[in-house]
């Protein structure tokens, strides 16, 4: 699905398993009795363009399951500046097995690319909800924060804040299983008036807002069927 062929397999004495896409290779051993969703198996891979291969996994995904997995087991998070990486740009996929692949630009391009740090109450507070969401694995914890910043902030945030921390607590209200809250903030950023330049400079938040509308349009099939 996401592009990799298996380049070794053995099941004795132990379980191994090698895959490769292009010149990335990945190894993984198998544990009997083992609960993917108390994984601590993690590592972190480093790219020229998390954004191109985020693309690719995400076209992967949709061409298999109609949709980018945004919220069980596997599942993909989207590519977002990290304060507690220096600024980096990243994302991460959480294979079958509960691994987190944490993909990420170099250090040299990431410091030549960081963006300045953010000055807006909830633009800071997006970027700890990223932090907890996205690194630590505690969505409930990363929409407590983002909740409450949108509540005390969201009036006076600029436009893109608003929309980028919209479009965040939507994807976690997915991951918690929360189809209608979901929703509601999804037709908050639908109903936010945007000028041209706005949208253009929103352009990846309302992709991803698109991603997640049809992630829980498909899920809300499946549970009527």
């Amino acid at each position: 699905m996401l592009g990799f062929e298996r380049r070794y397999r053995q099941t004795r004495p132990n379980p191994y398993v090698i895959v490769h896409r292009e010149d990335l290779e990945l190894q993984f051993f198998g544990m009997d009795g083992f609960d993917p969703e108390a994984s601590y198996g993690s590592c972190v891979v480093l790219v020229e363009d998390p954004m191109e291969l985020y693309q690719s996994f995400a076209a992967g995904t949709r061409a298999v399951h109609g949709k980018v997995l945004v919220s069980g087991t596997p599942r993909i998070t989207r590519p977002r500046r990290r304060k507690n990486t220096g600024g980096s740009t990243g994302f991460s996929v959480v294979d079958p097995g509960g691994n987190w692949i944490r993909f990420f630009r170099n250090a040299a391009q990431a410091a030549e690319d960081a963006p300045p740090e953010p000055t807006g109450r909830l633009a800071q507070a997006l970027q700890n909800a990223i932090v907890l969401g996205d690194s630590k694995g505690d969505p409930r914890q990363a929409a407590r924060v983002l909740t409450g910043a949108l509540h005390r902030h969201g009036e006076a945030a600029s436009t893109t804040d608003r929309v980028e921390a919209l479009v965040y607590a939507a994807e976690l209200a997915l991951r918690l299983d929360d189809r209608q809250r979901a929703g509601e903030l999804l037709a908050e950023v639908r109903a936010v008036e945007l000028t041209a330049a706005e949208r253009a400079s929103l352009a990846e938040p309302l992709a991803d807002a698109d991603d997640l509308d049809q992630a829980r349009s498909a899920a809300a099939t499946v549970r009527r069927s």
